[in-house]
């Protein structure tokens, strides 16, 4: 019998690990990194288990979500001194509650670190914050900064494009988050969350990464990869494995996530592979 052959996807699927968040802390489970130290340390284990990208939240001495640039050099830090230059590096801006739009701004044009998440509607909440967006965005160009946008409604994603549209983002396309539950009831989310943001009538963004809550989180960001996006996990959303179980690190789920897109025929990206693609060149000393 003829035996048929099938090429793999030239997909490269990048998979982030956000292994803190803002609001959990080791109480939720002993294993979630708050210090630098810890940070370094999930980093190096995330990276041997498939990860080319962190996402970094840090705290303060009660373990409080803070937006503090002494706090994300020491982490960036000790991170670069564990992994090199092997994991790119995002911070967050989040504002958890705690931060207002000039705060969130201030604490990137400070640590100017390699990538940053921004969340649309924390910092264009209305359009007359556009303009300051903007010049914003502009900032990160010129400092080779790479933005992440994270959109956690189609409508977001609509009003993003309609703001490229009319000049006002400085980059030809701009990577973007899809979060999908975060405004649903108890934040279980499911893969059919993302179809809302893939529906044709949709913008089509070049590079897409999906998150999700709960213990479906690996079905929710395997179907983002296997669609041409890649996936953030970790327990910023999530504490459990694909089977249900409590994870016992950040590790376990991106190594869970790696070995199921690895058996579906998609290639993992490279640190390397995702700045490519971001327009990115190596990090800057320091970030």
């Amino acid at each position: 019998m003829h035996q048929m052959e099938y090429s793999v996807s030239a997909h490269r699927a990048a998979i982030a690990v956000a292994p803190n968040g803002g609001r959990r802390t080791r109480a939720d489970h002993p294993a979630l990194p708050q210090t630098a130290r810890q940070l370094a340390e999930a980093a190096s284990a995330c990276l041997d288990a498939g990860a080319a990208m962190i996402h970094c939240h840090v705290r303060d001495d009660q373990g409080r979500h803070i937006l503090d640039a002494d706090a994300y050099r020491d982490a960036i830090g000790a991170i670069r001194k564990a992994v090199g230059e092997r994991l790119v590096i995002q911070i967050t801006t989040e504002a958890v509650g705690r931060y207002g739009v000039h705060e969130q701004m201030d604490v990137v044009r400070q640590v100017r670190p390699e990538a940053v998440s921004l969340a649309l509607r924390e910092l264009v909440p209305d359009a007359s914050h556009e303009e300051e967006f903007s010049k914003f965005l502009s900032f990160m160009r010129a400092e080779n900064i790479a933005p992440q946008i994270i959109l956690y409604h189609p409508e977001e994603a609509l009003q993003l494009k309609r703001m490229m549209a009319h000049g006002l983002i400085p980059f030809p396309d701009i990577p973007v988050l899809y979060v999908l539950g975060r405004y649903t009831e108890g934040q279980r989310s499911d893969p059919a969350d993302l179809l809302p943001f893939l529906d044709e009538a949709m913008p089509d963004f070049a590079h897409f990464m999906v998150c999700a809550f709960g213990p479906r989180e690996a079905a929710c960001v395997t179907a983002g990869c296997l669609l041409g996006g890649h996936a953030r996990v970790g327990f910023e959303n999530n504490l459990y494995l694909a089977s249900g179980a409590i994870a016992p690190d950040n590790a376990a789920i991106v190594s869970g996530v790696a070995e199921t897109l690895s058996a579906l025929g998609t290639p993992l990206e490279t640190a390397n592979g995702l700045r490519e693609s971001w327009g990115l060149g190596p990090p800057a000393k320091g970030r």
